[in-house]
């Protein structure tokens, strides 16, 4: 007796979705296989964000169907054009309705097989064809996705050479056009930089700098260019500025800076020192150490510096932290003063462009490896180690989004030898590359969570501190969501050892993102359900959260450059009282390197086209009701959160909107 099949087919609603070339299916049962069957209905089957229905006929019920077999072929005479395929629904003779997430392209002559959407740990498969379609699919995945060497000493990558090679099903709607936008020659235009960036010449006066920022400025850069030498605006972006990665409470002073309790005494209020203030938990240190010692290159024909600074902060009455004292370089010695308040103007000043240069530096090597290297550690893992049916799969997918792509652009444009940071900053590729290396060796898991981070660098009680405030809350709020998603399908801590798929993904990431470094304290394997969730809550926030907080900051905070510099056209003064009101302008970058790095953080600034916010997953990977119920309850968290930060906005002078939930990217995708 022939069995009637009820397909529905979903295609893509982004541009150029839909095909006119021939789809084929053909489903997979436990009792048989029905035949090869052209999907074709009256008028275009495929357009952009139709659903279309067809019916498959069989000789006999094909009993529980387990897998689709999705093809495409060219139609004749019409130019080959990929589909995405969004979700295939099949309604059986049995009344049952299942459902196929696809939420992928396919090219001429593929052939892909789709399993139903029920999330499925490899110990609880039981049929056969599907443990045999799990097994080919990661033996493929593993040939797809193979780690290579990015730099010796830093994690490893995957193997793609350009964005568009990527496999389809990692291409999410990644266009050619989101390519080649993705230069600082579009940038500089958007900026209009362009004529300044041919000009390898010194600045020769402030207004100049203000008349060549002004066609780009936001309402946050104007307040830098009219503040960045304020002591207490200097204190306030170590907090809420692009990189508040760096500042940790000081409780005694290192032994290299020669600061003396007697220098900074007129800095703090009267009646108190500097070791009081230090017990109280008011003094606040940024060590720029890891500069020290690095290669410096040549740009335009000048050497470039780069200071390795160390400042002290003092916290006031008021909850300012203004800057109190300034070493420029590591080893104390009489050419290497302590600069101070009062100092003149030109020498405090001098003394803070180079802490502005070397937290430039620090955050651009910092925003990379957190962020962009670990999200692909992350995700090159999660597609070798766990198939599209595992729980833990369906949960990060949606976070894997343009990673590799914007990888492999960054690689090639930003940080390659010819790259636009690697040319425009004062350290060069051989210096970056060894200050990454730096960082990834002081590198640790806890440094990962917020919580733990935030109480290890003493910065529990700092006021005005929003990304303490607004990341704590992320954590949260992903924790909780995590949580619920990981507890609904592994309810036991034996459940996660049985896991040999999510224990080959955290090895792989041990191995090949942290490089076997057990220093750092990631885990090797999972033993506890809790273990499990508190590594996908750093997952998630770093990829998301933790990323927006380093990256969306940077046009505001940087192009006006002198509060940004990537390199520096004079050595660090060894003496007090040198410089004069030349002396800033002489050792800014030229007009060129300096157009060329705001570039950068425009480029780096900007949303996606198609930006996907934090919370928000368009592609329903899982299709049941427990996990679309966690999904909302998480997505009205998020929603409270970000009317409380708009209304928190509301009354700064220099509002914080980078972890804003709307604000967000749900994944490195830029």
């Amino acid at each position: 007796m022939e069995a009637i099949y009820e397909v529905e087919v979903t295609t893509g609603s982004m541009t150029h979705a839909g095909t006119f070339d021939n789809i084929f299916i053909t489903l997979i049962g436990t009792q048989g296989v029905s035949e090869r069957t052209k999907l074709d209905s009256i008028g275009r089957d495929f357009k952009t964000g139709m659903k279309v229905k067809y019916k498959v006929i069989t000789r006999f019920t094909l009993d529980k169907l387990l897998l689709i077999r999705l093809e495409k072929d060219n139609f004749i005479f019409l130019p080959e054009n990929d589909w995405f395929c969004s979700v295939v629904t099949v309604r059986t003779p049995e009344k049952d309705v299942i459902h196929f997430p696809c939420y992928r392209w396919m090219g001429e002559g593929e052939v892909i097989e789709l399993r139903e959407a029920k999330a499925t740990k490899i110990y609880e498969e039981k049929y056969s064809q599907l443990k045999e379609h799990r097994k080919n699919e990661l033996t493929l995945n593993k040939q797809v996705y193979q780690w290579t060497e990015f730099k010796p000493g830093l994690p490893q990558q995957a193997c793609f050479q350009e964005p568009l090679s990527l496999p389809s099903v990692v291409r999410f709607s990644f266009t050619k056009d989101m390519d080649s936008a993705f230069s600082c020659s579009s940038a500089l235009g958007e900026i209009k930089m362009k004529t300044l960036a041919k000009k390898p010449d010194p600045w020769v006066q402030l207004e100049d700098m203000k008349s060549a920022f002004w066609s780009s400025r936001t309402a946050v850069s104007e307040y830098v260019q009219l503040h960045w030498m304020d002591d207490e605006f200097f204190g306030y972006q170590l907090l809420n500025g692009p990189n508040p990665m760096m500042l940790r409470r000081c409780t005694e002073l290192p032994l290299n800076f020669a600061v003396t309790d007697g220098m900074v005494q007129p800095f703090l209020e009267s009646g108190t020192s500097l070791t009081l203030e230090m017990k109280e938990g008011n003094i606040f240190l940024c060590d720029y150490k890891r500069l020290a010692d690095l290669p410096m290159q040549v740009i335009n024909g000048k050497q470039q510096y780069v200071a390795a600074p160390l400042c002290l902060l003092y916290k006031n009455q008021v909850g300012k932290l203004l800057p109190i004292a300034i070493q420029l370089q590591q080893q104390a010695s009489e050419d290497n003063p302590v600069f101070l308040p009062s100092d003149s103007g030109y020498d405090w000043q001098l003394a803070k462009l180079y802490v502005r240069n070397a937290d430039c530096l620090e955050h651009q090597a910092t925003f990379y490896l957190r962020t962009h290297l670990l999200a692909e550690t992350f995700t090159v893992s999660l597609m070798r180690n766990l198939p599209a049916a595992h729980p833990i799969h369906k949960l990060l997918v949606p976070h894997t989004r343009y990673t590799l792509q914007i990888n492999t652009l960054i690689r090639d444009r930003l940080l390659g030898p010819e790259g636009a940071v690697t040319q425009n900053t004062s350290i060069g590729d051989e210096g970056m590359t060894n200050l990454m290396k730096k960082a990834l060796s002081d590198l640790t898991y806890s440094s990962l969570c917020l919580p733990e981070d935030i109480s290890e660098r003493g910065l529990e009680s700092i006021p005005n501190f929003f990304y303490k405030d607004d990341g704590l809350q992320h954590w949260s709020f992903i924790n909780d969501f995590v949580w619920n998603m990981v507890k609904f399908y592994y309810q036991s801590d034996d459940d996660v050892q049985r896991d040999t798929e999510l224990q080959d993904w955290i090895k792989e990431i041990f191995i090949y993102g942290f490089l076997e470094q057990s220093s750092t304290g990631i885990p090797q394997c999972f033993s506890t359900v809790e273990e499990v969730i508190k590594f996908l809550t750093m997952v998630i926030f770093t990829v998301s959260a933790q990323h927006s907080a380093l990256r969306a900051g940077q046009f505001d905070y940087g192009s006006w450059f002198p509060n940004a510099p990537g390199s520096l056209k004079r050595p660090p003064p060894t003496s007090k009282g040198s410089s004069d009101k030349n002396t800033l302008l002489d050792t800014l970058p030229d007009m060129n390197t300096s157009a060329y790095l705001v570039s950068v953080f425009w480029l780096l600034s900007k949303p996606s086209s198609d930006f996907v916010p934090l919370g928000q997953y368009p592609e329903d990977y899982f299709c049941q009701m427990a996990p679309q119920n966690i999904i909302r309850d998480h997505q009205a968290e998020l929603s409270f959160m970000n009317e409380c930060i708009k209304d928190r906005n509301k009354g700064l002078q220099v509002p914080y909107t980078y972890m804003c939930p709307d604000n967000i990217s749900n994944s490195v995708s830029i």
